[in-house]
């Protein structure tokens, strides 16, 4: 097989000057104008005014930006509540001040708050079923969690373990990883950026580049495990009478969604210390998911009489 292993070393971001517009950042604006167009001719066809998706817009992102930013520091790192709780809100700490950006953001919170948003935004912009929009938000939802994926695998956080795969990556700008830490300390290069260019470019270092290890690219398995979960929504949605039934699009996507994390999950590092000990082994990820992926089943295949139709 042709190796197609990969040192990943990218630009994080398009330098403004003043700005740097981080591709992690973008990722997110893309995935919610995609969002837009996406839902646009779905609202067509439902015969929804077109005068709705501005406020579905706007409660999209707050609900899925909150959700996310809540659910990371909730699920992954709870004290910061208490050590800096300003953070948790804030792109950046202040003690000692550090420029992070909105880095920690967790799918499951996300889940979770959008599924609230859509409450507030049915019950004063549609008058249905919350679960009817929930039904057709996921569909760009998963493009969206791709593009998402991207943007981390751009930041190099969120990777994979130790590997030899022929697809593997060495990610030399995860400055988390002490064996990246110890390759660029050594070169007594203070400056981060250039100390990474000399290891990966300069064959003098060529000894610390292999102390790098070759890890899964877990971000690009998500991404592609993603972008085939919009590809099966929409062909529900348009190809089959599936959505007649309230609930049903939203818990196919619950179910493939953490399917998909339960297993990627396996070849990624845990995002936290302790994170790997519960049951069976298994993670701080998986044990969240696996309540979606039952919550999901029930939707699926759950009686009618459960739940009013009002579509």
């Amino acid at each position: 097989m042709l190796p197609l292993k990969v040192i990943w070393n990218p630009l994080e971001g398009i330098e403004l000057g003043f700005f740097t517009l981080h591709f992690y950042s973008l990722s997110y604006v893309i995935a919610f104008v995609l969002g837009w167009y996406i839902i646009k001719p779905i609202f067509k066809k439902d015969g929804i005014h077109l005068d709705k998706l501005d406020p579905l817009f706007m409660y999209t992102v707050v609900g899925c930006l909150a959700g996310a930013r809540l659910g990371h520091y909730l699920f992954y790192e709870p004290e910061t509540f208490i050590t800096d709780p300003l953070h948790v809100f804030l792109p950046f700490r202040i003690s000692p001040f550090e420029w992070t950006g909105f880095a920690g953001m967790a799918s499951h919170g996300a889940a979770i708050g959008i599924m609230i948003a859509m409450y507030f935004y049915s019950k004063k912009h549609l008058k249905k079923h919350m679960f009817y929009i929930l039904d057709r938000i996921v569909i760009p939802t998963a493009i969206g969690g791709a593009f998402v994926r991207l943007g981390n695998l751009m930041n190099s956080e969120i990777v994979g373990k130790i590997t030899n795969v022929d697809w593997a990556f060495k990610f030399v700008r995860d400055t988390s990883d002490p064996a990246v830490r110890d390759a660029l300390y050594s070169t007594g290069i203070r400056d981060t950026d250039k100390a990474i260019d000399a290891v990966v470019s300069d064959p003098q270092f060529a000894s610390l580049l292999d102390s790098i290890p070759w890890r899964h690219p877990s971000q690009i398995y998500e991404a592609l495990g993603y972008t085939c979960l919009f590809v099966i929504l929409m062909l529900v949605y348009w190809k089959t009478d599936k959505k007649q039934k309230v609930g049903y699009i939203l818990g196919l996507f619950f179910v493939l969604l953490f399917v998909i994390r339960f297993f990627v999950e396996f070849v990624k590092i845990k995002q936290v210390e302790g994170g790997e000990n519960f049951i069976f082994g298994l993670n701080t990820g998986q044990m969240l998911s696996i309540p979606f992926i039952i919550l999901g089943l029930v939707l699926m295949f759950r009686p009618e009489s459960w739940l009013k139709r009002e579509v």
